[in-house]
């Protein structure tokens, strides 16, 4: 499913308990299964990856990452930043910053993905390129994130 505001996600849990109703996504009103088998949500992810859901191409990297798979972290949030995903461009910042998993330390293209999700409104790429300017001796782009 799709990311929703914090204000939908809670007025969809009110009309729930007021309603009795069982749990579903806010987003497309199917119930919800609690808890996922690893396979099924494994084989979900996949399904969106098909036809580019950019969130689930992301949400597939964080699992490759954690399973120590990081060339294919890697591989799905550069699939997902190339659809305009924030939190793929943030992860690839990071990446090419910190020169982690076999990818070449980068600050030229860690800034680039850094400043992309930060105009995409992610807020620690925000904090990140205040607290990277400020270090530069850029105080007025520094403040700008900032605030």
């Amino acid at each position: 499913c799709k990311l929703i505001c914090n204000g939908c996600q809670f007025a969809n849990q009110l009309r729930e308990q007021e309603q009795n109703l069982i749990s579903t996504c806010p987003f497309c009103r199917q119930p919800r299964s609690f808890p996922q088998e690893e396979s099924v949500k494994e084989t979900d992810l996949l399904k969106r990856i098909e036809v580019n859901d950019p969130i689930a191409m992301r949400n597939m990297g964080k699992e490759r990452y954690y399973q120590g798979r990081i060339k294919d972290a890697f591989k799905y949030w550069g699939k997902g930043a190339a659809l305009g995903e924030v939190g793929s461009h943030y992860e690839l910042a990071v990446m090419y910053w910190e020169g982690e998993g076999g990818v070449e330390k980068d600050m030229k293209k860690g800034l680039f993905h850094m400043e992309k999700a930060a105009i995409g409104g992610h807020l620690a790429a925000r904090y990140n390129l205040g607290t990277y300017n400020h270090n530069e001796g850029r105080m007025d782009r520094a403040v700008k994130h900032f605030i």
